[in-house]
């Protein structure tokens, strides 16, 4: 009989802790399929955040590190700096990468440092009880903002993506979505190329991707979903923000 699907070597056996609904599981599948099919497993090592995705470690079949919040893409610089034949990736949220991990995402994304990192924005934090996070939109009601985000008082959200594309040391920077299935296939070539890069030595790759928190945004699955196409896909436009070997090939 012809396998018509199979879950991914790169992915283990083990139970997700994650919500109904929430889309890190559809996330990690991707990353493993990438995996497998580069070839790589034996060879990389994930960082794991803390955050929702804290215990990642347990659902690759990969070397995996935790990393002190927010120090995954240091914890990844001096992985890749000690064994550059290595492939080397983090798994980040938006609390995790964007408020107590900006310096060091930054930094790294400035040294061009040959790493690839896998950004999940659900605009709000999650593990810790949906308190307003850097990507929270504006008038958006959290656990802190609770008559919704006040922009006079806390400032405007992050866009992380058109943030670092900036930066000359960024060879590819990609926001997607996993909210439907053309999404999630598009998804899926961006971290695969995000990988290839660095196999290819092209630098530091980020591809953020748009995720649901049904439990925090107090919405069914269903519905957060509709909500993130409604609210955060016009606040965070899925595409290309840099790609330094499409510029170089013009």
């Amino acid at each position: 009989m012809a396998i018509v699907y199979d879950k991914p070597k790169a992915l283990s056996d083990m139970p997700r802790h994650y919500c109904p609904g929430c889309t890190h599981g559809i996330i990690h599948k991707l990353v493993a399929e990438v995996i497998d099919e580069l070839g790589c497993e034996g060879k990389t090592i994930g960082v794991a955040p803390v955050g929702c995705a804290v215990m990642a470690y347990d659902y690759f079949n990969c070397d995996m590190i935790e990393a002190a919040h927010g120090r995954a893409p240091a914890v990844a610089t001096g992985i890749k700096r000690a064994r550059p034949e290595n492939v080397v990736f983090t798994y980040q949220g938006d609390g995790d990468l964007a408020a107590i991990g900006t310096a060091e995402t930054v930094h790294s994304a400035t040294r061009g440092e040959n790493i690839t990192i896998i950004f999940v924005n659900n605009a709000i934090y999650g593990m810790t009880g949906g308190q307003m996070a850097p990507t929270t939109l504006p008038g958006q009601v959290t656990q802190t903002t609770p008559y919704g985000r006040d922009t006079t008082a806390v400032g405007y959200p992050v866009r992380v993506s058109e943030m670092l594309a900036t930066l000359d040391g960024v060879a590819y920077a990609e926001r997607v979505s996993v909210d439907t299935i053309p999404n999630i296939r598009n998804a899926k070539k961006a971290i695969k190329k995000a990988f290839q890069n660095q196999i290819d030595k092209k630098g530091f790759s980020i591809v953020e991707v748009l995720s649901t928190c049904p439990t925090n945004w107090g919405l069914t699955p269903v519905e957060a979903l509709e909500w993130l196409r409604k609210n955060m896909m016009p606040y965070y436009p899925l595409g290309v923000y840099k790609d330094k070997s499409a510029e170089e090939d013009k």
